[in-house]
């Protein structure tokens, strides 16, 4: 288990949580349905990452997926960060640096992939 990964995963779960009602109460009357649609992207893509975290913090140390987890953490700072703003301010430009966070889950994804087959396969008998 890799501690410092499962404090990661709690605080951005619970900013979520807090981001989520944030949207939900204080920004619903005062964005546009197409704004308020992007922070709500934002809100959903760094919840299930935050989960995500917490699994795979659970399995850091068998998978050796370390790696995993911060290439999440990176990803809802910069994928959901970039949406957060982008909806509040209106300033398009900040969603050009989305798709650098979307790399991040992805990578993270393909990574735990590759880590999880490689960890399956049965023992070498030359090892």
């Amino acid at each position: 288990m890799c501690r410092a990964l499962v404090a990661a995963g709690a605080v951005l779960g619970f900013l979520a949580v807090g981001l989520g009602a944030f949207g939900a109460h204080a920004l619903r009357d005062h964005l546009p349905a197409d704004r308020m649609a992007i922070y709500q992207t934002g809100v959903q893509y760094h919840l299930a990452h935050a989960i995500a975290i917490l699994l795979v913090a659970q399995m850091a140390d068998r998978l050796n997926a370390r790696t995993v987890g911060w290439l999440w953490v990176a990803g809802v700072v910069i994928f959901s960060g970039s949406l957060y703003a982008l909806a509040i301010t209106g300033v398009r430009v900040l969603g050009a640096i989305t798709p650098l966070g979307g790399v991040c889950f992805l990578a993270g994804w393909a990574l735990l992939a590759v880590r999880a087959m490689r960890d399956s396969r049965p023992p070498s008998p030359h090892a």
